[in-house]
């Protein structure tokens, strides 16, 4: 049989017209979705991709002239002498010029990047970065002592070309700016071609060029589709945010509303029973005649019918009382050492009546040797009367209710009313414990109820730190069962021992 525990939820409506408070998050989503829309090759994405590009020529601006200085080095203790060191003045200012530019964009505001001119500006500065590349491939030693020298060139310009494949892929044509006058002037001047080897190394720079500018254009495809990835990830966080604070927003409200109308209840109680007392006193007067008799019939039967509406709608006031003075924290437990198994017995003796008229039989099992609970009395009685209220509504004619009263295994006590009614589908039992539930069967029942029993008693065990466990199977019928904790049940204490009459005499 399926086991559901009580968890109410409060059904609210939120209302969503009214402005939301956290508009920064709502802002956010907004530049998120614009951003999102837009698709590659955009001025939003062109604007990332030259902020990305700007970022790393400005992070890399101390490796270039280190490198230059290194190379700078080698070449002099190689005897090139000041041709080499001139080289590394022109080398470092043109790249200067290219660092430059990476600063200034790098420190512009995002949407203020002009992407025509910046680009513009950039290609510019490759352009003039390589012509420090281009004199180098030019230099000639002939008093050195190193024979391959336009191979070691070759090789130099190669890694150079490599290197910044990677570092400029975010912006197209940066490695071509850069290296197609180099590769031309080392092709023109700084290799003969007759020669094997250094042909050989014009054939892989001259390849190597094409070669690296597709793995740039790779991964240039790669950082757009990382930013892509990026936006999606910004619009979800965002959309998540939004949707935490909505929901904390409406459940605030919600919680706003219900303790509003709790407390409102609760404190309601004189204003409303009041009014009902006088018309079940007064009806009931007039129907039993206390002060003459009445000479229409009609009349006894309309004072007759005003009582029992009265008295009906008077339940019905007094369990909405209950349910809202125990949501608002205003229904006080008067604790007291009790036994359960009396207090529930009493219950069984008040509804056999009832029973009886509907040919129903209540069988009670109860363990006698149960200690004392220390708990409300009024509770435990308006538990067991909820639990054998529905009980007995719910039974056939000629049905069996078994009552049971006993240890748990984890050392409390409970109360279990089980019937061999028509049961509750599983999917209707949240329903049924939800305020003002009812189940299809009970809604065709003809004796229908409030749907405030079992929430009534689902908040009284809160209170005393016990739970409620309901247990059905459609057509075998459904077992509730009130379950309270050890820490309420009450140990027994020994008997104090009794000093021995010589002992007694002795002290007095």
């Amino acid at each position: 049989m399926p086991l559901v525990r009580s968890n109410t939820a409060d059904k609210n409506i939120v209302d969503r017209s009214k402005p939301h408070r956290n508009r920064e998050v709502a802002r956010a989503v907004r530049k998120t979705r614009d951003r999102l829309a837009q698709q590659p090759g955009s001025v939003t994405f062109d604007r990332d991709l030259l902020k990305l590009h700007a970022r790393t020529m400005a992070s890399i601006a101390p490796a270039v002239p280190l490198m230059v200085l290194v190379i700078a080095a080698a070449g002099f203790f190689a005897g090139m002498g000041l041709d080499i060191v001139v080289w590394a003045l022109v080398a470092m200012l043109c790249y200067t010029g290219l660092a430059l530019v990476a600063r200034h964009a790098d420190h512009a505001e995002l949407a203020k990047l002009d992407v025509p001119n910046t680009r513009r500006a950039f290609l510019i500065a490759h352009v003039l970065s390589g012509l420090g590349w281009a004199y180098f491939a030019v230099l000639d030693c002939p008093q050195c002592q190193v024979d391959q020298f336009p191979v070691i060139k070759a090789i130099v310009l190669l890694l150079a070309i490599a290197a910044t494949a990677l570092v400029a892929s975010s912006l197209r044509g940066a490695l071509a700016a850069t290296f197609v006058l180099p590769v031309a002037a080392y092709v023109a001047f700084g290799a003969r071609a007759w020669m094997p080897v250094e042909g050989l190394m014009m054939g892989v720079l001259i390849l190597s060029l094409p070669f690296f500018a597709y793995v740039a254009g790779h991964m240039n495809r790669s950082s757009v589709m990382f930013m892509s990835f990026r936006s999606e990830k910004d619009a979800l966080i965002a959309e998540l945010e939004t949707a935490k604070a909505m929901s904390d927003e409406a459940r605030r409200r919600a919680e706003e509303a219900n303790l509003a109308k709790s407390r409102f209840l609760a404190s309601m109680s004189h204003e409303l029973r009041t009014p009902l007392n006088a018309i079940l006193g007064f009806s009931e007067v007039m129907e039993n005649e206390v002060l003459g008799p009445m000479q229409n019939a009609t009349y006894r039967d309309y004072a007759r019918d005003i009582h029992q509406s009265g008295q009906h709608l008077l339940n019905l006031i007094n369990e909405i009382l209950d349910l809202s003075r125990i949501e608002a924290g205003r229904y006080q437990l008067s604790e007291e050492p009790l036994h359960l198994v009396s207090v529930v017995e009493d219950c069984c003796h008040l509804m056999e009546l009832k029973a009886r008229n509907k040919d129903i039989r209540i069988v009670e099992q109860y363990e006698q040797t149960l200690p004392r609970l220390f708990a409300d009395e009024r509770a435990i009685r308006q538990i067991a009367l909820n639990l054998l209220s529905n009980a007995v509504k719910f039974a056939p004619s000629g049905g069996e209710i078994l009552v049971r009263v006993g240890w748990t295994a984890g050392g409390g006590q409970y109360v279990s009313v089980r019937d061999n009614g028509p049961g509750i589908p599983a999917d209707e039992i949240p329903v049924v414990l939800s305020a003002f539930g009812q189940g299809s069967i009970a809604i065709k029942s003809a004796e229908q109820g409030t749907g405030l029993g079992l929430p009534i008693v689902q908040g009284l065990l809160d209170m005393h730190g016990g739970s409620f466990e309901l247990r059905s199977k459609l057509r075998e019928g459904t077992e509730a069962i009130a379950i309270f904790p050890a820490t309420r049940v009450m140990e027994e204490l020994p008997a104090m021992p009794t000093a021995a009459p010589a002992a007694l005499a002795r002290r007095r």
